[in-house]
């Protein structure tokens, strides 16, 4: 490998015995060592009074106006503005059981049926507009088939708490015409929404509890010893716990949601636990080398505290990518994930070298039996299983190369046919349970009917002869056109000079179909009938709309996203290792982790490759958001072990290793940590690839998938081996960028030389002169 000059900005020339240390991390962590009850009871009260003032201030969440921009939004702000409460609509639908020979809705006993069911959903007292499918005209062309409207009574947000004795009295009718040849089926947005907290409102929330032991448990088989595996737990529950209540208080500005808590207790969980556990062993090691308590602190500070603020600050704009979709539920999450990771990295290099300093010896306190005793390696922390398959490594890179990259690639090759879509019900929650079937049955029935487009016309006068004619027109062009098959419902509020017109569309469960439908009444026929009627607005939502419009939206924000963060990304690595070489191989393997990802989540549920193995079904499709989400939260999180690895590799150059020494001993060093963060984050991201809904589902084996191939594959294999064969261009930098501000800090003053291990086994470590 050709040879490389050290110069101004070449590791081995900022050597510098005589300096003390510089930068924040090394600064805060020593002064956390002097005032350690100082610092810990600043972090206490910084906790308390986050959670305090976040109580009082109360979190904002994002409306249903924000939640999908476009015609959907400008649908739901007019009946916002105009006080009209969307009601929480229900159908029920009467049905013969047989296609063919069944009985018709002009028969007695389907006639008993549907007065039955009217009769039934009265008397609960839980339902108001109840009516007849005989008088609203809905029933279908072959005769089988009839829907009884209704709406269930009060906050529509509270409805599905409210919906169980009405979903109770359907099903004593369903039972009692069942043996008439006639099913009974009720859907509705508060019968769904009651159905899913039931059965996926628990198993999410048990999903988010069982992390915090999943990760003890790892924590323990890594540290053998309690007081130091609960560290790291206690640090990011802190963390989390502090950012609750900061975020409530910015909600107030930047509306957030249940969802933003949920990715902010991962991501919070994952870093923090992360930040905690690397800093925590390089203490444990440096002690072992036989350095006293504070220096050991004080190396560990240096290090790798100086690490976790770079990869901190990636991960941050990694998370800020999210604010340029223009989507309130992603600004919330990115907003909410952001700052999560700013606390845990503040208190990893403020509370933490405190706590270890007041601890001393007493972190190894908790001893597990046997657990203790395994030896991962020698006193330096170096695992001997990753030192093996180095040796391997670096003896072949370019074999190596070849063939991880390869497989990298193979695995990424299937994401080129990604077909993103919304999920339909049956597909998000399978066939099983009989509010899905409903669904279906109903939709075979009457094409758009449970999903109805929603035309909400605002107009000066809503009475006005003109606007009276023009909605009379919409709805009969509605039909003729072919974007529905009727019929299509009207609901005038003349006090707020407001009509809703609910459409059906044509395509039923085919998004596209229905979405061609869609565009047929924005295109064609809205301008027809509205367009010359002044004064009138009439932007069309629904649940259809809604997807279309979100889809869009996500899809103009991709490029913006994608480039943010891959820019942003580069620019810091090239600040903080000044290398071009480092920044751009840094990229290249984090999009790589990211490919195969994407891949991988294709050939499962999109075209059922091994769904069997994960418990799910090729579902035809990745839904729509998880692309841009999973790039943002996986650049971020291979970030995060990169820079600690290439951090430990650059030290080792420092202190006048080869490059390839520098390799084997940052990789070694570094190996086992970073096995047990990802173990930790494979397993609680696992968790969510167990529930039964299909987002999830897709979230948690994509996530679980891309952690454990970048933490192994990455780290293990392809970067020291594109590293050994770039050789002394690992750390080039071209001359007209060495203006740019130096964010690299020089750790080499804080200990002495390493305790390093030779190329491929041998005893002699393999040093350069400065």
């Amino acid at each position: 490998m050709a040879s490389h000059t050290p110069g101004t900005d070449d590791p081995r020339s900022r050597t510098d015995a005589g300096r003390g240390p510089r930068g924040f991390a090394a600064r805060a962590g020593s002064w956390s060592a002097r005032h350690r009850w100082t610092a810990v009871g600043a972090w206490l009260v910084f906790v308390v009074l986050a959670l305090f003032i976040g109580s009082m201030a109360g979190r904002v969440d994002v409306s249903e106006t924000e939640q999908v921009p476009g015609e959907y939004g400008s649908a739901v702000k007019i009946l916002d503005e105009a006080g009209i409460e969307d009601p929480a609509g229900e159908m029920v639908l009467v049905q013969a059981a047989e296609a063919k020979g069944g009985p018709k809705a002009t028969d007695t006993v389907f006639r008993d049926a549907v007065d039955d069911v009217v009769s039934a959903v009265r008397k609960t007292g839980e339902a108001t507009a109840v009516t007849s499918p005989y008088d609203s005209k809905s029933v279908s062309k072959d005769g089988g088939s009839a829907l009884v409207r209704f709406q269930i009574r009060g906050d529509p947000d509270t409805a599905a708490d409210r919906v169980q004795p009405v979903v109770d009295a359907v099903a004593k009718v369903a039972d009692a015409h069942e043996e008439r040849g006639l099913r009974v089926e009720q859907f509705g947005s508060a019968s769904s929404e009651k159905v899913f907290n039931d059965a996926f409102g628990d198993d999410f929330q048990q999903a988010e509890f069982s992390a915090l032991p999943i990760a003890l448990g790892i924590l323990l088989i890594a540290f053998g010893a309690l007081v130091a595996a609960l560290l790291p737990v206690a640090l990011a529950m802190t963390a989390f716990l502090a950012t609750t209540g900061l975020v409530a208080v910015v909600s107030h500005a930047v509306h957030m949601s249940d969802t933003a808590n949920s990715v902010m207790l991962l991501v919070g969980l994952a870093v923090g636990v992360d930040y905690c556990l690397f800093y925590l062993r390089r203490e444990r090691e440096e002690r072992a080398a036989g350095h006293d308590a504070q220096t050991a602190l004080r190396i560990a500070a240096a290090t790798s505290g100086r690490a976790i603020l770079v990869s901190g600050v990636t991960v941050i704009v990694a998370m800020a990518g999210m604010l340029f979709t223009g989507i309130a539920e992603f600004q919330a999450m990115g907003l909410a994930t952001l700052m999560v990771v700013a606390v845990a990295m503040v208190g990893s290099v403020t509370v933490l070298p405190a706590l270890l300093s007041l601890l001393g010896e007493r972190v190894e306190k908790g001893r597990v039996p046997f657990l203790h005793r395994i030896k991962r390696g020698g006193g330096n922390g170096e695992s001997r299983f990753w030192r093996k398959v180095l040796g391997g490594v670096l003896r072949r890179p370019r074999l190596c190369v070849v063939a991880a990259g390869g497989a990298l690639v193979a695995l990424a090759l299937p994401a080129i046919g990604m077909n993103t879509a919304n999920l339909t019900l049956d597909q998000e929650l399978g066939d099983d349970l009989p509010i899905v079937r409903a669904y279906q049955h109903m939709n075979e029935a009457f094409p758009g009917g449970p999903d109805p487009a929603k035309v909400v016309v605002k107009a000066e006068d809503i009475t006005a002869a003109p606007v009276r004619a023009a909605l009379d027109d919409f709805r009969n062009r509605a039909v003729s056109s072919g974007a529905s098959t009727g019929p299509v419902e009207m609901t005038v509020h003349e006090k707020q000079d407001v009509a809703v017109l609910e459409v059906p569309l044509s395509g039923g469960t085919d998004e596209a179909e229905s979405e061609r439908s869609l565009r047929t009444l924005r295109e064609d026929v809205r301008p027809a009938t509205f367009g010359e009627v002044p004064g009138v607005s009439a932007p069309i939502g629904g649940q259809t709309a809604a997807s279309m419009d979100f889809n869009d939206k996500l899809g103009s924000s991709v490029a913006p996203v994608f480039a943010f963060v891959v820019v942003f990304a580069f620019i810091l690595m090239l600040l903080c290792f000044r290398s071009l070489t480092i920044a751009v191989t840094s990229i290249v393997l984090n999009l790589l982790s990211v490919g195969a990802a994407y891949g991988i989540l294709t050939a499962v549920f999109q075209h059922g490759w091994g769904a069997g193995l994960v418990g799910a079904e090729g579902v035809g499709a990745i839904v729509s958001w998880l692309p841009l989400f999973l790039f943002v939260i996986l650049f971020g999180l291979s970030m995060d072990y990169h820079v600690f690895v290439v951090s430990r590799i650059r030290e080792a150059r420092v202190r006048g290793l080869t490059t390839r020494g520098a390799i084997t001993h940052g990789i070694t060093t570094t190996a086992g940590v970073v096995t047990s963060a990802a173990v930790i984050m494979v397993a609680v991201f696992a968790i969510f690839g167990t529930l039964s809904m299909q987002s999830m589902k897709q979230m948690g084996v994509g996530l679980a998938a891309a952690v454990l191939i970048d933490a192994t594959v990455i780290r293990g294999v392809l970067l020291p081996a594109v590293m050994a064969l770039l050789g002394e261009h690992n750390w080039y930098l071209p001359r007209w960028l060495r203006r740019l501000p130096d964010l690299s800090h020089d750790e080499s003053a804080l200990a002495a030389q390493p305790r390093t291990t030779a190329l491929d086994g041998g005893d002699e470590p393999e040093r350069v002169k400065v």
